[in-house]
């Protein structure tokens, strides 16, 4: 039996949106479906005006590497690098993104450092430590910033408040919508915070969404 089974969602370019729905609804597996890591079983899934259940593997990697920035829940930041290697990734990956930044080493260098200064992280403190040895909180900047480096047109994010206090949650939420809005990038955002709302374009509720939950 599918988790998800919905009918039409269409996202407003250049907005904000939440899409809530408690544990084991089915968040991340549609933040999934949208990146094209996985792929319906029926249907069209269309994403910046392609649809990418037409593209093979190789092509989604490519699409979504160019255009996709995804805040993942668990950060997956690769600990043997340091932070600025981490937050450098998506241009190492893609030529687009690297020539959005300026298509030069120290230009990466300084959006790096731009992103997390942003951020609040104080690079002179953490910039030669390993990801592993910063705090939950810090981790989750550093995936905000690789994210967002090389201006992908839609970032996904997958619970990226849960570790955070709500004086700090405020905080990081408010850099993270004023560079979506400065960029025009697209926002999706999922979580099972109900006090976000307020925050967003539209709110989803995904269990109304999803015809699946109501079977």
């Amino acid at each position: 039996m599918p988790i998800l089974k919905i009918d039409k969602l269409n996202i407003p370019k250049a907005s904000r949106t939440l899409i809530q729905g408690p544990s084991g609804s089915g968040k991340t597996t549609l933040l999934s479906l949208l990146a094209g890591i996985l792929l319906p079983t029926s249907g069209e899934m269309v994403v910046l005006g392609k649809d990418l259940t037409r593209f093979n593997s190789r092509k989604r990697d490519a699409f979504r590497v160019d255009h996709i920035g995804f805040l993942f829940q668990q950060f997956n930041l690769i600990h043997y690098l340091n932070l600025v290697e981490n937050i450098l990734l998506p241009c190492r990956f893609s030529k687009l993104r690297y020539q959005n930044v300026g298509n030069v080493e120290a230009c990466l260098q300084d959006e790096a450092y731009r992103l997390l200064r942003y951020l609040g992280l104080d690079i002179d403190q953490l910039s030669n430590l390993e990801t592993r040895k910063l705090s939950v909180g810090q981790q989750q900047r550093v995936a905000a910033a690789r994210a967002l480096l090389g201006n992908p047109k839609l970032i996904l994010a997958d619970e990226p408040t849960s570790a955070l206090d709500p004086q700090n949650r405020s905080a990081f939420l408010e850099l993270i919508f004023a560079e979506c809005s400065e960029k025009k990038t697209t926002l999706i955002m999922v979580s099972h915070d109900t006090s976000l709302s307020g925050k967003f374009d539209q709110v989803i509720d995904l269990n109304e969404l999803n015809q699946q939950a109501r079977c």
